[in-house]
C-alpha cells in the first residue's frame, strides 16, 4: 500500500472513543466540516506515549480554537483507554482500534524492532486532516519531543 500523503482523500474510520463520556464511535464522515488530527501511539500508559497524550492535551483548547477534534489511536481497549485517561487527566480522545483497521488503513501497523527482536507493532504517526477530509500534513516516526506544538502550528497555518 501506497504511503498516505498531502493532498490524498483520508481512509474512511469507525473508531469506538473514550473521551470521559459513556463511549461513543466516530467517523471520519462525521467529523467532515472540521479539522482532525488523527495521532497513533503503540500502547496506553508507557513513557513515550504517556508524555505525547500529556502534550496534545495541554494544548486541546488551541486545538478546538483552531477548529480541529484530536483523536490518540492505539489498539488498546477502550476500558484501558478509560483508565489511561483518568490516571493522567488527558483531555483528548481516544480511539480503540482493536482489530486494527485503522492502523492498516492509514499504514502505520507493520515490522518494528527492539533491542533486536522483531514485531509487530504501531508506528508513532500523526495525519493532520482538513474539513474536506483530505490530508493536509503528515509526520512519520514520530518524537515527542514538541510533536504537538508542531502540529498545531501547521493547523494554524491552514
Amino acid at each position: 500500500m501506497a504511503e498516505l500523503k498531502p493532498g490524498d482523500p483520508a481512509p474512511e474510520f469507525d473508531l469506538a472513543v473514550e473521551d470521559g463520556g459513556d463511549g461513543r464511535r466516530v467517523t471520519l464522515g462525521g467529523l467532515k466540516g472540521r479539522g482532525l488530527v488523527l495521532y497513533f501511539y503503540p500502547k496506553d500508559d508507557t513513557t513515550g506515549c504517556t508524555a505525547e497524550a500529556q502534550q496534545f492535551s495541554a494544548l486541546i483548547d488551541d486545538f478546538t480554537k483552531a477548529g480541529a477534534f484530536v483523536i490518540g489511536v492505539s489498539r488498546d481497549s477502550l476500558a484501558k483507554h478509560a483508565k489511561f485517561r483518568k490516571k493522567y487527566d488527558l483531555k483528548v480522545a481516544l480511539g480503540s482500534d482493536e482489530d486494527g483497521a485503522v492502523t492498516q488503513a492509514y499504514g502505520v501497523w507493520g515490522p518494528k524492532v527492539l533491542y533486536g527482536r522483531e514485531y509487530m507493532g504501531i508506528e508513532r504517526a500523526t495525519f493532520l486532516i482538513g474539513p474536506d477530509s483530505r490530508i493536509i500534513q503528515t509526520w512519520r516516526k514520530v518524537k515527542t519531543a514538541g510533536h504537538a506544538q508542531a502540529v498545531l502550528k501547521a493547523l494554524q497555518a491552514t
